[in-house]
């Protein structure tokens, strides 16, 4: 009897010892992995991985905890989205995050129709065919978007108040964006509408920007659009720098670029953005579909001036439009 319990108790422990690795290896494979896929650099786009992660943390997931991420970076080379974007497919990600332009939720959504896919940008997703309706996107990929896109034509209206003899206005777009056409086309009908001439500009690589700056001060513009782009996000500060050198009052999409020295941005604030990004994440790793989640909406836009831009530019801010400016810098 003794020897028989003996040996019903080293089997029962070596029955175990053989679970314990195995039970391990489960609850390490357990762990979701989600591909990050951003059209920008590395260091141009740090700033958006803080709200991301805060967002994901709220949802109970904390990477190198128990969650993996996976970074790619096209490095402004949007030809390399669709093979980046393909890479994470094959890797098994749980979910796609995907950021930089609506050029890099384009490469996610032709890569896979399963993957669950969260985008943030800039540009209407149904204008792409990214989602069918903002309330019920259906298929497989939701997100949020800033509308920054089609806030030109009230960039175009604000510009003017600061600069009211502005006859001609450069706006600066990168063609290799499938938003530059029809943003840039927006923007020259609501400048015609009110007398003004529209010249569109093109920067595809970082070196092209002082040509591009070359040539808007050859075309002689009264004042300058940037349009949304991962490119200008990434040299913002060589951008600022090149509107300042070629003294044009220049009209900026995000606070970022007065924060460099700009004259003035309109748009969203994008750090909330990226948290709910990361929340929606989450809810999608907990196993709700991106199709039941409404693509998300920007509620207010920030008008941010920057006085002391504006004093070496020799312009006189209208008190009446520094009452309309949400953030006024001196």
């Amino acid at each position: 009897m003794f020897d028989l319990r003996r040996r019903e108790f080293i089997t029962l422990v070596g029955g175990a010892a053989a679970v314990w690795p195995l039970t391990a290896q489960a609850q390490q494979q357990a762990i979701p992995t989600v591909g990050f896929l951003a059209s920008a650099s590395a260091d141009g786009y740090a700033w958006v991985l803080p709200p991301l992660r805060q967002g994901l943390a709220a949802a109970g997931y904390v990477e190198g905890r128990n969650l993996t991420i996976e970074y790619r970076w096209g490095n402004d080379q949007y030809d390399r989205l669709p093979s980046l974007a393909a890479d994470l497919v094959r890797r098994g990600v749980a979910v796609m995050m995907v950021t930089g332009g609506v050029v890099s939720a384009i490469a996610a959504k032709s890569s896979t129709a399963t993957v669950p896919i969260v985008f943030v940008h800039g540009s209407d997703p149904i204008r792409y065919g990214l989602v069918t309706s903002f309330n019920r996107p259906g298929g497989n990929i939701t997100g949020l978007t800033f509308h920054n896109s089609t806030l030109g034509p009230k960039r175009i209206g604000l510009l003017r108040e600061v600069v009211p003899k502005a006859a001609v206005i450069a706006v600066l777009v990168n063609p290799t964006n499938p938003n530059a056409l029809p943003d840039s086309k927006e923007m020259e009908d609501a400048a015609r509408s009110v007398g003004v001439k529209v010249e569109v500009v093109h920067a595809s690589t970082a070196r092209g920007l002082d040509d591009a700056f070359a040539e808007i001060v050859q075309l002689r513009a009264d004042a300058l659009i940037v349009h949304i782009d991962s490119l200008f996000v990434d040299n913002d500060k060589q951008v600022v720098a090149l509107a300042a050198k070629s003294a044009i009052p220049t009209m900026y999409p995000q606070r970022q670029y007065t924060s460099l020295g700009g004259l003035m941005s309109y748009g969203t604030d994008p750090t909330d953005g990226y948290r709910q990004a990361g929340s929606y994440v989450g809810r999608i790793l907990r196993g709700e579909k991106p199709a039941d989640l409404p693509v998300l909406q920007p509620t207010k836009f920030d008008l941010v001036v920057n006085l002391k831009t504006a004093k070496s530019l020799g312009l006189k801010i209208p008190e009446s439009f520094l009452l309309l400016a949400d953030v006024v810098i001196e």
